[in-house]
Formats: structure tokens, sequence, C-alpha cells
């Protein structure tokens, strides 16, 4: 229903601005040779501009109980160790304790003793077992990594995917939940202050297990909203479609 209310208002808005740009003259600043034909196609252009991209960058309000609906949550932007993995086969042992797999080229400098690592079953990735890295032994084409599961593993499975944890950093990040993608762009809404917020387009770097690291368009100790960002950029866009590009 939203989706459908969207695109009606968006057809209003656009009807409208074709209406007004074919019954206004243009102003002298525009100069003598716009006319009435090329200011609506300059109209339309905003229109499908602000479709494409939710509106232009105006903070929304959220009420207090709106907030409480969506269990909206703040996170600051702060440096923080940001966590990625190493992918690699692995088999298991007879005893069903102890993995091994070999790492090569330049992940293989990552990987040290007391890492946390994800092992499953390549046919079952619901079957997830936890371990931790025990022993690294450095070879010619990288190491081999033995890792201890902290149960015994799936019967009569003799080969795992490893997933192991690597922790880089701090970086300047913001939590992962934080980030809205909009074709190459990543958009996340600052809190200018309390029910305020403001969209804003940063430039992201290593995206870890948890944090994603931020290079652009935020600073340190700024509040983005974390759980509740996807209903405050659907109101946001919703209210941008329903007011219409700005008249010049």
């Amino acid at each position: 229903m939203r989706i459908a209310g969207l695109l009606f208002m968006a057809w209003v808005s656009t009807g409208h601005v074709y209406a007004q740009a074919a019954q206004q003259p243009s102003s002298p600043q525009q100069g003598a040779a716009a006319g009435p034909g090329q200011a609506a196609s300059e109209n339309s252009n905003r229109v499908r501009a602000r479709l494409r991209s939710g509106a232009a960058r105006k903070e929304t309000t959220v009420s207090e109980s709106q907030a409480a609906a969506v269990t909206l949550t703040l996170s600051s932007v702060s440096p923080r160790p940001v966590q990625s993995w190493i992918r690699t086969a692995g088999t298991i042992d007879k005893a069903g304790k102890v993995l091994e797999a070999l790492v090569t080229g330049p992940e293989a400098g990552l990987v040290r003793p007391g890492q946390r690592v994800r092992a499953f079953p390549p046919s079952s990735k619901s079957s997830m077992y936890q371990a931790f890295v025990t022993r690294v032994v450095p070879m010619n084409a990288g190491v081999r990594v033995d890792a201890a599961l902290a149960s015994i593993g799936r019967q009569n499975t003799a080969r795992y995917v490893m997933e192991i944890v690597v922790e880089q950093g701090p970086f300047l990040s913001i939590p992962n939940e934080a980030i809205i993608e909009e074709g190459d762009k990543h958009i996340v809404y600052v809190q200018q202050q309390p029910g305020h917020y403001v969209p804003q387009e940063i430039r992201t770097g290593l995206q870890g297990e948890l944090y994603t690291q931020v290079l652009d368009g935020v600073k340190n100790d700024d509040q983005v909203v974390t759980f509740g960002s996807f209903f405050i950029d659907a109101e946001h866009k919703l209210k941008g479609i329903a007011q219409g590009p700005r008249q010049r």
C-alpha cells in the first residue's frame, strides 16, 4: 500500500510541476530564451532527480512515539577494531575436534593463535561450529592453521569451510546497520538534535563483520541512526516527494 501511495504521490507531484511550468512565464533572470517547454523540462529533471536520490538534503523529524515504535537506536562515529575474515577450506581429524587448513598469499601473515574461527560443512551453512586457532605453522606456500572446535564436529563430514576472524584497525567506523545502500552510494542519517535527522552520503573503506570503516562524510562523535534507519529513510523520501521540488 505504501509503495502504491508513494508512486501515486510522485505522479501527482510531477503533473503539478508540469502544469505550473506551462502556466508561468520564465523569470527575467533566466533570460528570454527559457520558454515554458524548457522550464517544464528542467522541473521534470528535478523531479526525477528527487525520486532517484530520495529528496534534497533536508532534515526529517521523528516524534518520541515513532522512535519508540521502531526502537530507534543511535551509535557514535568512533575508532573501533574492524573485523574481517579469511575464508579457506579445511579438513577435520578423526576425533572430530581439530580442523586443519592452508592459508596462502598476503592473508597468511594475518593469522595468529587465539583468533576465532567459524566453520561449517559446505552442504550445510546453517550447521555453524565455533573454533579457535591453536597453532600456526609457516610453510613455503603460506601457513598451516590448526583450529580446535568448541564441540564435536558433524558426523561423517570430513571437509569444512573455515572463516578466520581477524581484527584490523582501529579505524573510524560505524555499525553496518547504519548504512543504507542506494546504488553506488552509502547513506547514513546523522542526528542534528534529538528527533531531527539529516541524510549524509559517506565514503566507506574496510567492511567488517560488525563495523565499516568511514573515510569521509561524518566525523568523530557524530551520532548516526542504526536500528530504525530504514524507517527514517522512508519518511524522508515520502515527505520529499509530497512537498515536490522547490520553485526557483
